[in-house]
C-alpha cells in the first residue's frame, strides 16, 4: 500500500488478495453508513448485513489500511489496564460490563474466522506476557490473580516453564492466557471484508468522507465523487481519522510501533523457539513483542518508527535483542520491516462518542485493536438493530477530550524509543 513496503510489510506480502471493490461514484442510500474499513467497521458491516440491514461502508484507502493491517497480530483479551482498575475508572456497572465483554472478545474473533472460513493463520495456543525481572513477575502475578477471580483461563508460569515454551532463559516467568492467540492481521481484515460483501454489505474503497451534513432527518456523507444518505452512521476510522471526525485522531496520542520479520527459520531452528506458536510481549516500559508466523518467520517489534535516524537505530537494536534472547538463531536476516501508529488515550481505555443523533463510534484501542475492534463493531450493529439499548452499551457516552501537549508527547515517545534502543537497553 502507498507503494511503501514499510507501511504493511510482511502482512501485505503474505495476505490473500483483498476483495475487489470500487470508489463510490454516485449517490446511494442505506439504512447504515459506516466510515472506516478496519476491524470495527468491517465487523459492524458483517453483523448488520447478516441481520438483513442495508449497509454501505466507506474506506478512505484500502481495507485494513490503518492499524488493522500494521499491528503485531496478537488477539489479546482485555486492555493494558489491570482488570480491577476497569470499575475504578468507569464505575462498577460499566467497568465490569466492559471487562467481561473484552475478556471474551478473542472467542468472537475465533468464531468469525471459523464461520466464514477466513484464511488468516489463526493460532489458538494463547499468548505469553513475559516477566522481566522480579518486578515484572510481581506485576504478572497480580494481573493473573485478578483475571482468575473472574474465571478467566490464565495461569502464572515459572521461569522453567516459560523457558521451555519460549526457548529463552531471559525471563523470570510469564502469564499464559488461553483465550488469546495470534493471526495474520491484514488477512483477517480482508477476510472480514469479503464476508461482509458476501452477506450483502456494499463496500467502497478509495472513498474518503469529506463532509457530513444532516438533511431532512437523514445523514449525508459526501466523498470526492459521490454521497451516501443514511439513517445511522458508525464512525470507525479510529486513530487514522480525517475529515469530519478528525477529532478522533486528535484526542489520541500517537505511539509509533515497528516490526521486523526474519526469513523463515530452518525447520530445526523452528523447534527451538515458540514451538507452541504463542504470541509474546514483555513487561518493560518500552516493551518488545515477538511471535512466529506459519511459515516460520520470527516477527520482532518494539516502540519506535522506522524513519529518519530511527530506521538504523531500531534495526540494530532488534538484531542485538534477538541475539541476546535467542542465541540459537542469531544473525538470521530480516525479510520485511514496517511500522504504524497506536492511538493512546489518557487512561488507556477506549471511548464511546455520539457525534450527532444516530452517529456513534468507539475509539482508543490503545494497541489492542483486533479483539476490541471486532467486538465493538458487533455491539454497534446490535444497538442499531434494537437488540442492545443505549443504557446497556459497554461504555458511557462521552464527548471527545483533547489531550494536553499532544504533539510534544508524540515527539517524546518517538525520540525516547530511539534513545533507549541506541543505548542498548538491557534486561
Amino acid at each position: 500500500m502507498l507503494n511503501d513496503p514499510r507501511s504493511h510489510g510482511l502482512w501485505e506480502m503474505t495476505a490473500p488478495p483483498a476483495p475487489s471493490t470500487e470508489m463510490l461514484q454516485e449517490g446511494v442510500s442505506a439504512q447504515v453508513a459506516i466510515v472506516g474499513g478496519g476491524y470495527t467497521g468491517l465487523s459492524a458491516a458483517l453483523h448488520l448485513a447478516e441481520a438483513g440491514a442495508d449497509v454501505v461502508l466507506l474506506e478512505a484507502q484500502e481495507f485494513g489500511f490503518g492499524g488493522a493491517g500494521r499491528n503485531v497480530g496478537l488477539i489479546n483479551a482485555g486492555m493494558w489496564v489491570m482488570p480491577d482498575d476497569f470499575p475504578k475508572e468507569l464505575g462498577p456497572q460499566y467497568g465490569e460490563r466492559l471487562l467481561e465483554l473484552l475478556g471474551n472478545g478473542p472467542y468472537l474473533v475465533r468464531d468469525l474466522i471459523d464461520r466464514h472460513n477466513i484464511p488468516c493463520e489463526l493460532e489458538r495456543n494463547g499468548t505469553l506476557h513475559l516477566a522481566v525481572g522480579d518486578e515484572g513477575l510481581k506485576e504478572l502475578a497480580e494481573r493473573a490473580a485478578q483475571w482468575q477471580t473472574r474465571g478467566a483461563p490464565v495461569s502464572l508460569l515459572d521461569a522453567v516453564e516459560t523457558e521451555r515454551r519460549v526457548g529463552s532463559a531471559a525471563y523470570a516467568g510469564s502469564m499464559l492466557d488461553m483465550r488469546a492467540g495470534t493471526l495474520q492481521p491484514l488477512a483477517y481484515a480482508r477476510g472480514l471484508a469479503r464476508a461482509a460483501i458476501d452477506a450483502g454489505a456494499r463496500l467502497y474503497s478509495k472513498s474518503a468522507v469529506l463532509d457530513h451534513q444532516e438533511r431532512n432527518g437523514a445523514h449525508v456523507l459526501r466523498t470526492a465523487r459521490g454521497e451516501v444518505r443514511a439513517d445511522w452512521v458508525i464512525v470507525a476510522s479510529e486513530a487514522y481519522s480525517s475529515g469530519p471526525w478528525e477529532v478522533i485522531r486528535k484526542e489520541q496520542v500517537y505511539l509509533p510501533y515497528f516490526n521486523l520479520a526474519t526469513t523463515p527459520l530452518p525447520r530445526e531452528q523452528q523447534q527451538l523457539i515458540l514451538r507452541g506458536r504463542e504470541g509474546c510481549w514483555d513487561t518493560r516500559e518500552i516493551l518488545s513483542s515477538f511471535r512466529m508466523d506459519q511459515a516460520g518467520r520470527l516477527v520482532f517489534g518494539s516502540v519506535g518508527a522506522l524513519r529518519g535516524t530511527g530506521t538504523s537505530i531500531h534495526k540494530a537494536w532488534a538484531r542485538r535483542s534477538i541475539r541476546r534472547i535467542f542465541p540459537q538463531i542469531a544473525d538470521i536476516p530480516f525479510e520485511a520491516e514496517w511500522y504504524g501508529m497506536i492511538g493512546m488515550t489518557d487512561n488507556a481505555l477506549p471511548r464511546l462518542h455520539k457525534f450527532a443523533p444516530n452517529v456513534l463510534g468507539f475509539c482508543g484501542y490503545n494497541g489492542r485493536g483486533i479483539s476490541p475492534g471486532t467486538t465493538f463493531g458487533k455491539i454497534l450493529a446490535e444497538h442499531i438493530l434494537g437488540r442492545v439499548a443505549e443504557k446497556d452499551l459497554p461504555l458511557p457516552i462521552t464527548d471527545p477530550k483533547l489531550p494536553a501537549v499532544r504533539s510534544v508527547k508524540e515527539a517524546y515517545y518517538e525520540l525516547g524509543a530511539q534513545v533507549a534502543h541506541f543505548a542498548g537497553e538491557r534486561f
